[in-house]
């Protein structure tokens, strides 16, 4: 008896897990999720692919608005001189302005964001050289306020003859993620 209440348990929150998993996909809203379909047109009522943000152009993930201010590659080293991190390959150092639009605060998970080459090759942020990164802010684990927002350096330690070409931004681990172009 014991253990058929204990696999049931963990069976139902298996369930719950996965059902509230897609709680915070909502990249552009309900109201335009909705309008994707008839744009799309088509006959077998597929989804029309969300837009692609670029550069200073706000996109948003659930609970986050994300804009990315800038991106640079070729950093060898974050940090002083004192104590830092030595990037493996390149560090690309990618500003971005996060701004929780909830009604809750909301944890921005700087392991959570990805990067990505032209091939397709994904790439984590490196959060120990985030810390370097950010002389005041944070990127990894910080809690952000509704209508607050923060502005902090996700990096990225790619190999040295590699070009990023978008981000996969994220308000959670468990959210669909919103596309930023870099080129």
């Amino acid at each position: 008896m014991r253990k058929t209440t204990t696999l049931a348990l963990i069976a139902t929150g298996l369930v719950a897990l996965g059902c509230g998993s897609g709680a915070t996909d909502d990249t552009t809203g309900s109201k335009a999720s909705a309008g994707s379909k008839a744009e799309a047109g088509g006959a077998k009522g597929e989804d029309k692919p969300a837009k692609t943000a670029k550069i200073g152009q706000a996109a948003r993930d659930g609970k986050f608005e994300f804009t990315v201010k800038s991106s640079k590659c070729g950093v060898a080293k974050v940090g002083t001189s004192m104590i830092g991190d030595k990037a493996q390959g390149q560090f690309c150092l990618v500003t971005i302005n996060v701004k929780n639009i909830g009604k809750e605060p909301q944890t921005l998970d700087g392991s959570s964001q990805k990067a990505y080459a032209a091939d397709g090759t994904e790439y984590s942020s490196d959060t120990e050289a985030g810390l370097y990164a950010n002389k005041e802010a944070s990127t990894f684990f910080e809690e952000i306020n509704p209508g607050n927002q923060v502005t902090g350096v996700f990096v990225f330690d790619i190999p040295k003859n590699v070009k990023l070409t978008k981000l996969e931004l994220h308000d959670s681990m468990f959210s669909g993620g919103v596309t930023v172009s870099l080129a």
